[in-house]
């Protein structure tokens, strides 16, 4: 059975996306690494559900020491119209490292669950920090799952939140002014 890890932004888009992923045939394994996410209460509600489903369902989850909120700031300062593909690029080449680094066979991301994502940049994350990590980025599009994953989390009690993670996101989603 090919092992996989996989980048989890949240414990709801894991529900479906871990169950696709078994029936597969994959050993999955999960990373929350989300310092995009903010604020730090927000972080951790998210950790926290994400610590649930792990528990419930039995796989191994594996938590990165710290959390780099100024790294991913400096990342997007003075382009936070487009910051999409620099938050992928992070999370997906620190999954991608502690991929090779545990010996999976591949890496994906619940990122690929949500329709609001873009999917061509995260499929370019994914590919180049698998080809600089010498791992597999699969790609896939979970998306017909996502409102099967809402589904679940409410099944489950788990946390679901109402924006994407990060101070942008949470600004665009409630005041419904886009970022340029």
């Amino acid at each position: 059975m090919a092992s996989i890890l996989l980048h989890s932004c949240c414990g709801p888009c894991a529900t479906y996306t871990v169950k696709h992923l078994r029936e597969e045939g994959f050993d999955v394994s999960a990373l929350w690494y989300n310092p995009n996410v903010h604020p730090f209460t927000e972080h951790r509600k998210r950790l926290e559900a994400m610590q649930t489903l792990a528990k419930q369902w039995a796989f191994p989850l594996i938590v990165p020491e710290g959390y780099e909120m100024i790294d991913f700031l400096r990342a997007v300062v003075g382009h936070e119209g487009n910051r999409c593909p620099d938050c992928y690029r992070m999370r997906l080449g620190k999954t991608a490292q502690i991929a090779r680094e545990n010996g999976f066979d591949a890496f994906t991301t619940t990122l690929l669950i949500s329709p609001y994502q873009d999917h061509e940049s995260i499929m370019e994350a994914g590919n180049a920090a698998g080809e600089e990590n010498g791992v597999h980025f699969l790609f896939r599009d979970f998306t017909d799952g996502f409102r099967e994953s809402h589904q679940m989390a409410h099944d489950l009690d788990l946390y679901r939140q109402k924006y994407c993670g990060c101070l942008y996101s949470e600004y665009e989603r409630y005041t419904k002014v886009k970022i340029e």
